[in-house]
């Protein structure tokens, strides 16, 4: 069931359509840190341009065009997410529901500028986006080289009260010689009561 809810900005609002089994949840979930609140939010096509960029200084991720980060942001806003901490975008996770298994959501990236490490961003972000769209498993592919995604994810699977299965998706066949594997990994069932936060 598609829930629309407002995403209420000093701009005005907007209804943005989330994938959530009701409508008790709220809009945005505020995290107050040293240096202003977090809000998260979901994701416009004003905020691929920052996407592209903060994604452009990370060392771990792939970096897609500009234009591939607004497409996502007009086509998968839905089952997307991005942090703003003092109006600023500071960081995003891109996912999608599987057409083939509409009870998963696939995370794509992770990202998090600088300015917003330390503070839980992507921790926070991943809870919210998984507590909105609402379904009980969650894919991702992680290099091994990522630690800080690994970690995270694993922190999502004991946060959800389930476990995190790995297996090679994509090696030197697909992805060539100058890209690490990408391994697969599945959290599921999740007990999503546990992201719900008042």
């Amino acid at each position: 069931m598609v829930t629309a809810v407002t995403d209420i900005r000093r701009n005005g609002s907007r209804q943005v359509p989330y994938a959530c089994p009701t409508s008790s949840l709220p809009v945005d979930f505020l995290v107050m840190s040293a240096t202003g609140s977090m809000t998260t939010w979901a994701p416009t096509t004003a905020d691929g341009a920052v996407m592209w960029e903060i994604v452009s200084a990370s060392p771990f991720l792939d970096v897609n065009s500009r234009y591939a980060y607004v497409l996502w942001c007009r086509d998968f806003a839905a089952t997307s997410i991005v942090a703003r901490l003092d109006d600023r975008v500071v960081g995003f996770v891109t996912g999608y529901v599987r057409p083939d298994q509409p009870d998963t959501l696939f995370v794509w990236q992770v990202a998090v500028h600088e300015e917003a490490r330390g503070k839980r961003a992507a921790s926070t972000m991943l809870d919210d986006l998984v507590a909105r769209v609402g379904v009980p498993y969650l894919e991702t592919t992680v290099t091994d080289d990522n630690a800080a995604s690994l970690a995270m994810f694993a922190g999502l699977a004991k946060r959800t009260g389930t476990s995190m299965e790995r297996t090679e998706l994509f090696g030197e066949s697909e992805l060539g010689t100058e890209h690490e594997p990408e391994y697969f990994y599945r959290i599921g069932p999740m007990d999503l009561k546990t992201l719900t936060r008042r």
